[in-house]
């Protein structure tokens, strides 16, 4: 049995994390039975080799499953193998100790709300009734049907929003997680098409991912019917947390960024840029999806974990 408790907050944050997502409980739910390795696990599950890699390397960074490498009829293959059958978290805490109680805002931005953008072909948007503008012609990412968008691809360049932060004047803020579904951006497809996706938010870089390649192996689970095979089908599902020891990309430390270094509480919104560097090594452009593209039903969400008072909590949490 795993036991959790506070006393452990980064564990039980990884092993929550970890838990979130319903490919990665069905992951260990197979797992229950017998092991298997990525290639059993995709065709059970009908997800594609990478989808169910990268879930792979949460579960085991969470210590949930351990994988070994074995030999096979071509190279080497992953195996996986389930750690515990059950999982205890204790929430009682000890009286004397004071802790901040913490809420939750969160929020989901569409794609298409950006408010600014540079964008180099090859460019384009969609939504689930057909092309929302002319492919290839940046100019038209300033055409005000672009807030329909549901999908939204760039060679080079960035989109930038603007998310409002809805929280007290004196709240203290611990953490932040973004998360979002994106992929490269190749000429129709390739999932060997390796791009360097960056995110910035309120002018600080917090981090970069490689994003493997421009996912069309099969279509995405939400695409409308209009959506061609041979295009961009689906991404992956990123989360990046900021908290006040550093930034993470999928429970794995990504820089050194804080939440002290965004400067958060000196302006009522979030200014969040995501795009391609023109340095960048990979330069292999981005897709964006929205709720009615690709796999995962949800656009940008944004979640702000806070102490609405700093001194009011640890009263309350002395007293409770």
């Amino acid at each position: 049995m795993l036991e959790l408790s506070f006393d452990d907050p980064d564990k039980l944050v990884a092993v929550a994390h970890a838990l979130s997502t319903r490919a990665r409980v069905d992951m260990l739910q197979l797992l229950s039975t017998r092991n298997m390795n990525i290639m059993e696990i995709a065709d059970t599950l009908k997800l594609p080799v990478s989808t169910v890699a990268n879930n792979v390397k949460i579960l085991e960074a969470a210590k949930l499953i351990n994988t070994e490498l074995l030999p096979a009829t071509r190279g080497a293959m992953k195996v996986c193998s389930r750690n515990y059958d059950d999982i205890r978290i204790a929430f009682n805490v000890e009286k004397t100790v004071p802790r901040p109680v913490l809420n939750t805002y969160e929020m989901e931005m569409p794609i298409g709300h950006y408010s600014d953008c540079e964008v180099h072909p090859t460019c384009g948007m969609a939504n689930t009734d057909g092309m929302l503008v002319r492919e290839d012609e940046p100019a038209s990412f300033y055409h005000p049907k672009h807030v329909g968008a549901q999908l939204i691809w760039l060679r080079k360049g960035y989109l930038e929003y603007l998310l409002p932060l809805e929280v007290p004047p004196k709240a203290r803020i611990d953490a932040l997680e973004l998360s979002m579904e994106m992929c490269s951006e190749a000429p129709n497809y390739d999932n060997n098409w390796p791009s360097d996706i960056t995110v910035w938010m309120n002018g600080v870089e917090i981090g970069t991912w490689t994003s493997p390649g421009d996912f069309g192996d099969r279509r995405g689970r939400l695409n409308p019917s209009w959506w061609a095979d041979w295009s961009t089908q689906y991404g992956l599902l990123k989360t990046w947390r900021i908290d006040r020891k550093w930034t993470t990309l999928d429970m794995e430390k990504i820089s050194d960024v804080t939440i002290g270094d965004l400067k958060l509480l000196q302006r009522p919104n979030i200014r969040l840029r995501v795009g391609v560097k023109p340095d960048a090594v990979h330069q292999g452009g981005m897709n964006l999806f929205g709720r009615q593209f690709g796999d995962y039903e949800q656009d940008i969400v944004l979640k702000v974990y806070y102490a609405a008072d700093q001194q009011e909590s640890e009263n309350e949490a002395a007293g409770s």
